[in-house]
């Protein structure tokens, strides 16, 4: 029966290519294709990889290599010069679309399938690669469907293999949205029409929209309705069979939008079904204890970050704030609740943005923020009109960060959140971690757990009389107080000022320091006016906003991050590997130039000079992993060790075995004590 459908949809296909040209729009690809190398200047003798990158219209949508009950997967013919080979593209994890009864595969946005092109070795710099390709596919939309297909072509020269930010980018974009290969055998058996699987998958771990799309053909029956179970550390995936019983299966288990695992199943016995997963599944016991867990880790993260190194800066501006809580318990209350509202909204804006970037395909992690040298300039202007403001130059009313009322409050609690949160404590980094894994609903509400521990303090005062009672009273002194705390925040201004020379150069400096000047102009002609009882508070903050924008976006770029001063090798993977493989200690450390936390370490345990002498005796080697102005290569060794941001610092002891996970505060002894 089968192969009859088949004919009748490719005699359909066959009268879709006849049709009159205005059906087949004439001149059009609806699901246009081209070539795109990762690098344009491979090496000789390496691989490297080329897409095919499709970018379909609206409404219209091209096919997995298996297209289901209809369409067409594609075939392509390269054109290559000798020796010269292309292997067999990999194909991103498909969505369902059902039309007619009909269970379709396919892709409805800009994908692209990875193909990995050997080049021969000893080719000569600058000897072109010319590269062609024929291929012909199908663009549907859910009324017709139109043959597809071109010439493509690219060329490259030999040259030193390297990859360009961007193109690094867009192609660690494609290659999150392949299936990851799932590790374990899966196993499959048939009783009576219904086939099942038995997919290793841990029970703590989230899966949504599960959904089995097959490689192997005629083993299912497409459009049936499939039921997922789980038994354990196994999910249960049941079909229709199509009536044969394959020797083995290869597939693509879908556990969530672009994420999926290649499975390899052999015939074998399948335990019964469990607990049901829907359609978006709810998360088992073990998966709620693990969203739990999370949250907990981030509650207490976020508030241990309260007295973590990279947060001194802003207690200056905790501190006027607490020193308010004198007025009556409705305006205390009301307070804690918009500094709360300011602290909770900034991590969970930025945890939707760093989401919202993954989900497109950018490898990047917590504090993504820091790794842009426009950011780093924004907030110098910034942190330097708040010290300004401090110091009196100037009152801004119901911005003021030191000014009474929800306003202020509100503004007080963001500009913690955005200067604090980018290092990682305690607790935090597991939790982060684990968020980016979960389910959209329990990663946003891990974010604000951050938030509502770092605003915590802040809560209990407004809303625990007693703790209020042991601050001092308000009085005279603060105005005093005030002017102090100005000093912290030009210290932070400080700081900014070499992170943006780190990132982006000495010209960048001078820019920043440009930049500066002219807004503190600005504010001592604004102060000026308020001296004499003139307003305009709104044009002046209107008018800093303008110039910090116009600043960035005209700040040069090119600068390198300075050597470190110990012994430590830049990190790679594959040294990494090539050590472990001589059975040496190795110490690997991840940091950034914005991460107090990582700065304080490296001062106080790691550069220290017994702790490198002890390290040399006992034949450790050092790797150092800079994260600060990002790296897609380290964000994923991050991920991989279950944590999304910086430090992370492990030990590999000697003769091989897993590495340490070492505690996110160092000292000297400890790690001295690492080589005895």
């Amino acid at each position: 029966m089968r192969d009859w459908f088949y004919k009748i949809v490719t005699a359909l296909l066959v009268a879709c290519a006849s049709l009159p040209a205005a059906a087949q729009v004439p001149g059009v690809n609806n699901v246009p294709a081209n070539l795109v190398a990762e690098t344009t200047t491979p090496a000789a003798g390496s691989t490297i990889t080329i897409a095919i990158r499709f970018t379909p219209q609206p409404k219209w949508h091209g096919y997995w290599i298996n297209p289901g009950d209809a369409g067409f997967g594609g075939k392509y013919v390269w054109t290559l010069p000798k020796g010269v080979s292309a292997g067999e593209p990999a194909y991103p994890v498909p969505t369902r679309l059902i039309i007619a009864g009909l269970m379709n595969h396919v892709f409805e946005r800009e994908h692209a399938l990875l193909v990995p092109l050997t080049i021969p070795a000893g080719l000569a710099k600058g000897t072109r690669i010319p590269v062609r390709l024929r291929g012909d596919w199908l663009g549907c939309t859910d009324e017709i469907c139109v043959p597809q297909g071109g010439d493509m072509a690219i060329d490259l020269v030999i040259g030193d293999g390297a990859v360009t930010p961007a193109a690094r980018a867009q192609f660690d974009g494609w290659r999150a949205a392949l299936p990851k290969p799932l590790g374990s055998q899966a196993r499959f058996e048939i009783v009576g029409k219904r086939i099942r699987f038995a997919i290793p998958f841990p029970e703590s771990a989230i899966v949504s929209d599960p959904w089995l799309f097959a490689v192997t053909e005629n083993a299912l029956t497409y459009a049936s309705k499939q039921a997922v179970s789980r038994s354990g550390d196994l999910l249960i995936v049941e079909s229709d069979g199509a009536g044969t019983a394959p020797a083995a299966f290869d597939g693509v288990l879908a556990i969530g939008r672009d994420k999926g695992l290649a499975i390899h199943a052999i015939p074998g016995a399948v335990p019964q079904s469990g607990e049901a997963v829907g359609d978006v599944a709810a998360p088992s016991r073990a998966g709620w204890q693990t969203i739990l867990l999370a949250l907990g880790g981030a509650i207490l993260g976020g508030l241990i970050l309260n007295i973590m190194p990279c947060v001194f800066p802003i207690l200056s501006l905790k501190a006027l704030s607490l020193a308010r809580t004198g007025g009556d318990e409705a305006s205390v209350r009301r307070e804690a609740l918009a500094y709360s509202a300011g602290v909770i909204g900034v991590c969970v804006a930025l945890g939707a943005a760093l989401l919202a970037l993954r989900a497109g395909g950018s490898a990047v992690g917590w504090a993504f923020q820091l790794q842009e040298p426009r950011v780093i300039l924004i907030l110098l202007i910034l942190v330097s009109t708040i010290a300004f403001n401090l110091a009196g130059l100037f009152e801004l009313g119901g911005i003021s960060v030191n000014g009474a009322g929800g306003k202020g409050a509100f503004w007080t609690g963001a500009l913690a959140a955005f200067i604090a949160t980018p290092c990682t404590g305690p607790f935090m980094g597991a939790a982060l971690g684990a968020a980016l894994v979960l389910p959209t609903f329990a990663a946003l509400a891990i974010f604000g757990g951050l938030g509502f521990g770092l605003a915590l303090p802040f809560l209990l005062l407004g809303f625990v009389p007693a703790f209020r009672n042991i601050l001092p009273k308000p009085g005279a002194w603060m105005e005093t107080m005030r002017r102090i705390m100005a000093v912290p925040m030009f210290m932070t201004a400080l700081a900014l000022v070499w992170l943006l020379g780190r990132q982006a150069g000495v010209n960048a400096i001078i820019a920043g320091l440009g930049g500066v000047l002219l807004v503190t102009l600005l504010l001592w002609w604004f102060g000026a006016r308020q001296r004499r009882g003139n307003g305009g508070g709104w044009a002046i903050a209107v008018a800093v906003a303008l110039v910090s924008g116009v600043w960035a976006y005209a700040l040069p770029q090119g600068g390198a991050v300075a050597a470190r001063q110990n012994d430590a090798q830049i990190f790679s993977e594959a040294k990494l590997d090539t050590l472990r493989g001589e059975k040496k200690p190795v110490f690997v450390y991840f940091t950034a130039d914005w991460c107090l936390t990582c700065k304080v370490n490296e001062k106080a345990a790691i550069d220290r000079s017994e702790t490198q002498a002890a390290f040399k005796r006992a034949g450790v080697t050092t790797l150092v992993g800079d994260w600060t102005n990002g790296d897609a290569t380290i964000t994923r060794f991050l991920n991989a060790h279950g944590v999304s941001g910086v430090p992370l610092y492990l030990f590999y002891p000697a003769g091989g075995g897993e590495p340490r996970i070492l505690p996110q505060v160092l000292t000297a002894s400890s790690l001295i004590a690492l080589t005895s």
